[in-house]
């Protein structure tokens, strides 16, 4: 089931969140001090291309610079994303078929707001791999 709902997402919407996040991503890491941005980005972007059998979990390893670092994407990008996953998600929530894509896009905002010190892994091992 999960296969054919991340067919149907990558053709309506993944495929462009995916394009967007990847040039964010690209534009991000220009500068050094925007690399570890850049690579969240790029995280997130595939997240976003096949977000169905996948969740994300915090990292306990992840420390003060990530902390740091999520308090700026919030003020720079974040806050934006946010919204546009809650706007998208829904307008797809209005028809019933769309209701498990709207549940994607809401299932984006907490990575989209904070991307520092999460790991995206399969929904059958919802477990950080540093435990």
């Amino acid at each position: 089931m999960k296969t054919i709902l991340n067919v149907i997402w990558l053709v309506l919407s993944g495929f462009w969140l995916f394009l967007g996040y990847m040039l964010a991503g690209l534009l991000l890491c220009i500068t050094i001090i925007g690399i570890p941005f850049g690579i969240a980005a790029f995280r997130i972007g595939v997240y976003a291309l096949w977000p169905f059998g996948y969740t994300t979990v915090e990292r306990r390893d992840a420390g003060a610079p990530s902390c740091i670092g999520n308090v700026l994407w919030l003020v720079l990008a974040g806050w934006w994303l946010t919204i546009g996953h809650i706007v998208t998600g829904l307008a797809l929530c209005v028809t019933i078929i769309g209701i498990p894509f709207g549940i994607a896009n809401f299932k984006l905002i907490p990575v989209s707001l904070f991307p520092l010190g999460r790991e995206i892994v399969s929904t059958n091992q919802p477990f950080a791999s540093s435990w």
